[in-house]
């Protein structure tokens, strides 16, 4: 940048005190900083994760399995609260070298699996019970390409948007303006889509409606980023309220948004999920005296 503006160096250093709110957790080297075993609980899937709307995706597909009957996709999930470095732990860098969520540990086979990145997980989960995933050529190539469209899409929304308009140290008019042009023609590309179609792959609910949900609703709701839904006029986009209004009503859907979550309405705070029990039981409204609720 010139006019004043900052100018960079020849060669880039890590400056610690320039890192704005995430100073404490970001770094320019992967590995862990602290020795810390994973608990595993008593279930044969044990997810590690955060009730961020990269995590839900997993926790959403988990849930729905459970709904059609999928008795094996019983899990534990863990909270790992990434705002004080847990997923630094030397046991979730073992299952996960770059250090973000969700993580999965799948313990049926004689040898734990590890698998991370959330697209890979759902995958996994979706191959291994045989359901949210088409087994047709066509139809599978489709549920594919909208996965890593949203894979894709999440840093720009996330990283981009989400951090220069409501996290970044200063308001700088060039980058919110740039991710809210790609923020909102995403979301144009999923209006259409969802314009022609019940679900983005198609007539059926798969893991490519899962991972783009979360995302999509939380910024549409006006959850996001200062409620950013605002700012960028979502509400435009009617056929992406649509399907996140079917998905909404969704009980597998529903559930999925609760576990390992620590913002918002207490009794939608699942933190840690060991039983299907718990949504009724352990939901932070129930655990919490009415003055220390969020």
């Amino acid at each position: 940048m010139t006019d004043g503006g900052w100018i960079p160096p020849k060669v880039w250093t890590w400056d610690t005190q320039s890192g704005g709110r995430f100073a404490n957790i970001n770094r320019p080297i992967a590995g862990p900083t602290h020795d810390k075993a994973l608990p595993v609980g008593k279930h044969p899937l044990q997810l590690y994760s955060l009730g961020t709307p990269n995590g839900q995706k997993v926790t959403i597909l988990l849930e729905e399995l459970l709904e059609l009957g999928h008795g094996g996709a019983e899990y534990d999930a863990w909270l790992i609260q990434i705002g004080k470095g847990d997923q630094f732990g030397s046991g979730f860098v073992e299952i996960n070298p770059n250090s973000k969520i969700p993580a999965l540990s799948d313990h049926s086979g004689p040898t734990p699996v590890p698998v991370f990145e959330s697209g890979a997980i759902l995958i996994y989960l979706a191959e291994k019970f045989g359901a949210f995933l088409p087994t047709a050529p066509a139809e599978r190539a489709r549920c594919l390409s909208w996965l890593m469209w949203q894979m894709g899409s999440a840093p720009f929304i996330g990283g981009g948007f989400g951090h220069f308009y409501a996290y970044a140290p200063e308001k700088l008019e060039y980058p919110i303006n740039r991710y809210s042009m790609e923020t909102k023609r995403l979301f144009d590309v999923a209006n259409r889509r969802l314009a022609e179609s019940r679900y983005l792959a198609g007539d059926d609910y798969t893991i490519a409606d899962m991972a783009a949900y979360p995302w999509l609703r939380v910024l549409q709701s006006g959850e996001a980023y200062d409620n950013a839904a605002a700012f960028l006029s979502l509400n435009e986009y009617t056929h992406v309220a649509r399907w996140v209004g079917e998905i909404d009503a969704r009980p597998g859907a529903r559930r999925g948004r609760m576990v390992n979550r620590t913002s918002g309405k207490p009794e939608e705070q699942l933190h840690e999920r060991h039983d299907a029990s718990d949504f009724a039981l352990r939901t932070q409204d129930k655990l919490e005296p009415a003055g220390e609720q969020n």
